[in-house]
């Protein structure tokens, strides 16, 4: 995307009402706070400053400031407090080890009281009295069939675009009513003129109407009227969409899986931080564990399974036994006693091959400790979809290969959902995908949570 167009989607003038809103909460905080000095000369001006940076940077990331955003009371409720609440972590940090003893630390707390409500009356400010009243709005006409239009217009009213609706133009002559179109394509250039036009819509549900269309599209960049395709070729379900750019090659992106960089990182961050935590409290366990399991019977301390991770690929996870040593030779004659649905998963109550210790470190989920170490090592997340032996992914189908388009985790929705009672595959996989669509750093500690709980309720089953 050039530099002629890399702020189009970008709503400054919400930014510039934050800006002003949160320095009106920071001139009020100064009289509330019983600020008696030059708020100036101490430098507290540096707080509303870093303050504003942060949360700026992080309604970007959270896609306040794009005019395409619907508003939603509750969802910019939502993104302007993890916004705000960035911001302080922040600032707060900085103070704590770069400011002096002088700060003032009545007056900071009144700041952060009153700008967190300034910054959710900037919002509503900008939606309700700015987009109206003060932007330029811009006259448009939409091509096309009317009543393919009918959602796409109500997303326009939702977001905070200021497009003024003239009328629709048909691609077909056959199509025309008198109150329907104001004319068809071919017509194109005495209807913008007529109507004074400064922008234009096209949307059709096949990529070779794009080629028809195309001399219209050269005529109104000729004219300087703004010209866009509504690309609605493709209907993903649960697919989501994004527009980017390679170059000068525009890209239109699908995708179910998350693709924000920064939710992602600190995932890993919080995988590896939780897996070092998980070593070294949980590793006195580990060594009486694996004391129990050496005297009980002959064979490995650690069992190692090729388990299927992201998008099909294998890699080694490692469990403590909790089996005898032949239990995958003896898995094929047990398979008639399965418990679960299918063939996609081996579950069955009271398994000849677990052996005592068995049972207790799976009922205490201790035979999981060490995923820990794969987990660190990047295989698999603390949370995620639980990991597929070899011969269950060879028998899947299409609609559940989307399981795997994450990384496996030690727990997951599956787990927390009730799991022992869970003998549909069919309901593991919605429960699967279910995460995958939803996906959050939030429900990633909400489900760590349960897991804890569960495990001391003993709720929990082996995997």
């Amino acid at each position: 995307m050039g530099k002629f167009n890399r702020d189009a989607n970008t709503n400054l003038m919400y930014i510039a009402c934050d800006i002003i809103f949160a320095f009106l909460a920071f001139v009020l905080a100064t009289i509330v706070g019983g600020k008696d000095t030059d708020i100036f000369e101490e430098g507290y001006y540096t707080i509303i400053i870093a303050f504003l940076m942060v949360y700026i940077l992080a309604g970007k990331n959270e896609r306040l400031y794009n005019v395409t955003t619907f508003f939603y009371a509750d969802r910019f409720l939502k993104r302007v407090t993890k916004s705000y609440l960035l911001a302080v972590i922040v600032v707060s940090i900085l103070l704590l080890f770069g400011a002096d003893d002088k700060l003032d630390v009545k007056f900071y707390i009144t700041f952060l009281t009153f700008s967190y409500f300034a910054l959710l009356l900037s919002a509503f400010f900008d939606h309700f009295m700015l987009k109206k009243k003060f932007v330029a709005n811009k006259r448009t006409i939409l091509i096309g069939r009317k009543n393919r239009y009918d959602k796409f217009v109500r997303f326009l009213e939702k977001s905070n675009t200021s497009d003024v609706i003239v009328g629709f133009v048909s691609l077909d002559e056959e199509e025309l009513g008198e109150d329907e179109y104001l004319g068809n394509i071919k017509q194109i250039e005495e209807i913008i003129h007529e109507h004074a036009i400064d922008q234009i819509y096209i949307m059709e549900r096949q990529y070779g109407d794009v080629i028809d269309v195309q001399p219209y599209i050269n005529m109104c960049v000729e004219m300087g009227v703004t010209a866009k395709i509504i690309m609605n070729a493709y209907s993903g379900g649960a697919a989501q969409s994004y527009v980017s750019s390679v170059g000068t090659y525009p890209v239109i992106t699908y995708h179910t899986v998350s693709l924000n960089v920064g939710a992602r990182a600190f995932k890993r961050t919080v995988d590896i931080v939780g897996a070092l935590v998980g070593i070294v409290l949980f590793s006195p366990i580990m060594v009486v564990t694996a004391m129990a399991i050496r005297l009980e019977s002959d064979g490995p301390v650690i069992f190692k399974q090729k388990r299927v991770g992201t998008n099909g690929r294998y890699f080694d996870m490692y469990k403590f036994r909790s089996m005898c040593a032949d239990a995958e030779t003896k898995k094929k004659e047990l398979m008639s006693q399965n418990e679960m649905g299918g063939d996609f998963m081996f579950k069955m109550k009271d398994d000849p091959r677990i052996t005592k210790v068995g049972k207790f470190i799976r009922k205490t989920s201790i035979d999981e400790l060490p995923q820990f170490f794969n987990v660190l090592i990047g295989d698999m997340s603390l949370v995620g979809t639980r990991p597929p032996t070899i011969d269950e992914v060879e028998q899947y189908e299409r609609r559940h290969w989307r399981r795997i388009s994450i990384k496996p985790g030690i727990t997951g929705m599956w787990q927390v959902s009730g799991r022992s009672t869970i003998t549909d595959f069919d309901e593991i996989v919605e429960l699967d995908t279910k995460y995958i669509d939803c996906w959050d750093v939030f429900i990633d500690f909400k489900i760590m949570l349960q897991t804890v709980l569960q495990i001391f309720r003993r709720d929990s089953g082996a995997y």
